[in-house]
């Protein structure tokens, strides 16, 4: 095999493992809403606030120190995470409507 068909193997094989890791991803976030929506359902049936901000820092702060750990940019993982506290707080304003 010649260098440039073993590089487009290569690729090849990164790609399948990225689409794979992507699948995870979408499945896992998915599991993830379905339990923070129950978490907003159990707030808004007990009048609780949509936002916990000292359960969010620590979320933010463990998500960060796991990064390191995985050695992914924990700026990255900050950004990714207080992305996804903001839907969920937005999920949670709306069932409390």
């Amino acid at each position: 095999m010649d260098v440039t068909a073993r590089a487009a193997e290569l690729l090849k094989e990164h790609r399948e493992s990225i689409d794979r890791l992507d699948a995870i991803l979408v499945f896992t976030l998915a599991e993830r809403f379905k339990h923070t929506q129950s978490v907003g359902r159990l707030k808004a049936g007990h009048d609780l606030p949509p936002s916990d901000p000292a359960r969010e820092a620590r979320q933010i702060e463990r998500l960060e120190r796991l990064a390191e750990e995985a050695r992914l940019d924990p700026e990255f993982a900050k950004k990714f995470l207080t992305f996804i506290i903001s839907e969920v707080i937005r999920h949670h304003e709306k069932l409390q409507k």
